[in-house]
């Protein structure tokens, strides 16, 4: 009985690490991608790309978006990733990333991609700072990594990718706060 018990909880705990690679497929390109469409019914376009700058904007000030056309946003982020255990948990490395909004109206459709991993590496002063020419993309990372690291990057990837997708679905079911403006007040001179 408690072989059967020890048994399931591994499965299910495998299977939940497996669940996080799943998330990330490939595109045409060959490259790792997270990408989702979702309907929002009775909301035109042009409110959707407002929302969506609002989220760029609150929940990842960070990300550099860049210029793109009246119904998209594009930008480039990246988050850190952590390896060790709990007590000496420290930065492995950072993934950076492209994000992709289009919008239309009762719907929008985002995409992360472009997943690049920089290996962290510690300095004199004992600080983790990113290793200066080292850029390894994921698709290709099985050639430069181990197959355990690469798993863990993988997962975390998919993991932050889930998170990023479900804030953003969040934030566009919110309407965003419109800033009250104060009068301005006058000081009036002529009178004592």
């Amino acid at each position: 009985m408690k072989t059967l018990l020890i048994g399931l909880v591994g499965f299910l705990f495998a299977r939940n690490a497996f669940a996080q690679q799943a998330l990330l497929s490939f595109d045409e390109h060959n490259k790792y991608i997270y990408y989702q469409v979702v309907n929002m019914p009775a909301l035109p376009a042009d409110s959707l790309r407002e929302r969506g700058e609002y989220f760029l904007k609150m929940a990842y000030p960070k990300t550099v978006v860049k210029p793109a056309g009246a119904e998209s946003l594009k930008g480039e982020g990246k988050f850190l990733t952590y390896g060790g255990i709990s007590v000496m948990r420290h930065e492995k490395g950072e993934v950076t990333y492209e994000v992709n909004i289009e919008f239309k109206d009762q719907k929008y459709r985002f995409w992360l991609t472009n997943f690049v991993f920089t290996p962290y590496q510690r300095d004199r002063y004992g600080n983790f700072v990113p290793q200066q020419g080292v850029d390894i993309p994921l698709e290709t990372a099985s050639s430069r990594l181990d197959k355990k690291e690469l798993a863990a990057y993988l997962d975390e990837t998919g993991a932050f990718c889930k998170q990023w997708g479900d804030k953003l679905k969040s934030y566009m079911l919110k309407v965003p706060a419109q800033k009250k403006e104060e009068p301005v007040k006058k000081v009036v001179t002529d009178k004592w």
